[in-house]
């Protein structure tokens, strides 16, 4: 019986690591979003430099709505392997 319940927790625990790492594969996004705002934002000062304002307001509430994804998927990942 007691080989047994080894088996089940290291499955167990198995089960919380590969579902932690599915839970952070959603950040993956997020980051590829934030460097393609970032490319679009550097085009846009270059192509119109007096327009800075309005673009870089623009870009940091864009990069913030992105990072708050990629937090969520961090703090589901912590609850995973921790419960």
């Amino acid at each position: 019986m007691d080989e047994v319940t080894t088996v089940s927790q290291l499955s167990e625990e198995a089960a919380k690591a590969i579902g932690a790492g599915i839970a952070m594969m959603g950040a993956i996004g997020p980051g590829i979003g934030i460097g393609i705002l970032g490319a679009g934002a550097m085009q846009a000062l270059g192509r119109n430099p007096e327009a800075r304002g309005p673009i870089m307001t623009n870009m940091l509430i864009a990069i913030g709505l992105c990072e708050a994804v990629a937090i969520y998927c961090l703090v589901i990942g912590i609850l995973l392997a921790m419960v």
